[in-house]
């Protein structure tokens, strides 16, 4: 029996698939096409549920060390009591998204978990390379832990979470933070995250599957390591699949569906964890391509996924 996709998000999928199908992939390289493309999808799928009414945002900036104003906007339930909070970085490869495009999905995470969240406009590749993404997301954290006390959070008790490139740069600040000797983070959510600038030759039994392809990957490292992506110089703070020993770091949750590009990665990266003695809870999602929750938020693997880190929010 071979790879195929799970029946509900098959279903999902089809009227996108058709679309997909009559289309040009963009180019390897073409950066302008992929936003243009993969934005308008993002959004769509931002607003396909309700946005829920009980959380309330607010708009904050912060000042990289270059002098950059860095927006953040902060999402939280009216009276919630001080506990943990979050420091949320939204997917595009480094190359594409904004804040906007996910108040969908962080507004569902903090009415479900009742945990704030700091989402952060970090600057995007190739136009801000490596490692100016980094940095402004550690100026964030920053900001997040002296502005601790008047948003009501426990500074021992702040995580960082993102999906795909989010995910990557959740990882990869932990790596920076344990190098620099803090700010804490108590914890890295990492879903389907992108780790791993060596890109591995195309999986013939996920290909037919893939919806962030090789040709994307082949795109998006280069734009943000320039000619330094796949050669032996790439730190673990770009690339934390590059990570020689992870002692220290934060417990990890950490989850990618079967038919995604970034699987063995991110299976290696939960075991270079756990045998460095990091506590980690990793789910393979069987059937699903990458981003297959917003896609088929209502399948019932899409369902367990958004269940179980709204279970691991409520445990920061």
């Amino acid at each position: 029996m071979s790879l195929s996709l799970d029946p509900e998000i098959a279903e999902a999928l089809a009227p996108m698939a058709g679309a997909m199908a009559d289309a040009t992939p963009p180019a390897v390289g073409d950066i302008a096409a992929r936003r243009a493309m993969w934005e308008p999808i993002i959004g769509a799928a931002s607003t396909a549920q309700p946005i829920p009414a009980d959380v309330k945002t607010r708009e904050y900036h912060a000042t990289a060390d270059d002098g950059a104003r860095i927006t953040m906007r902060w999402y939280a339930k009216d009276g919630a009591a001080p506990g943990p909070a979050v420091l949320f970085f939204h997917g595009g490869g480094y190359i594409f998204g904004h804040i906007d495009l996910f108040d969908g999905p962080v507004a569902r995470y903090v009415s479900a978990s009742g945990v704030p969240m700091l989402s952060v406009e970090y600057r995007r590749a190739p136009e801000h390379p490596f490692p100016t993404p980094l940095e402004d997301a550690y100026t964030a954290l920053r900001w997040l832990h002296e502005h601790a006390a008047e948003l009501g959070v426990d500074p021992e008790r702040i995580g960082v979470m993102g999906d795909s490139a989010g995910g990557g740069m959740a990882a990869a600040l932990t790596i920076l933070t344990r190098e620099r000797g803090g700010p804490k983070i108590a914890r890295q959510i990492l879903l389907m995250p992108m780790l791993d600038d060596r890109i591995p030759a195309p999986d013939p039994h996920i290909a037919p599957y893939v919806l962030w392809s090789y040709d994307d990957s082949r795109t998006a490292w280069p734009a943000l390591l320039g000619d330094a992506a796949g050669g032996p110089d790439v730190p673990a703070t770009a690339a934390p699949a590059r990570l020689d020993d992870a002692t220290g770091l934060p417990p990890a949750y950490i989850e990618v569906g079967q038919l995604d590009v970034f699987r063995d990665e991110d299976i290696a990266y939960a075991t270079k964890l756990s045998q460095a003695g990091v506590p980690v809870e990793f789910h393979l999602h069987p059937g699903a391509p990458h981003e297959f929750d917003s896609i088929a938020f209502g399948s019932d693997v899409a369902r367990r996924a958004i269940a179980d880190r709204v279970r691991v929010l409520k445990s920061i």
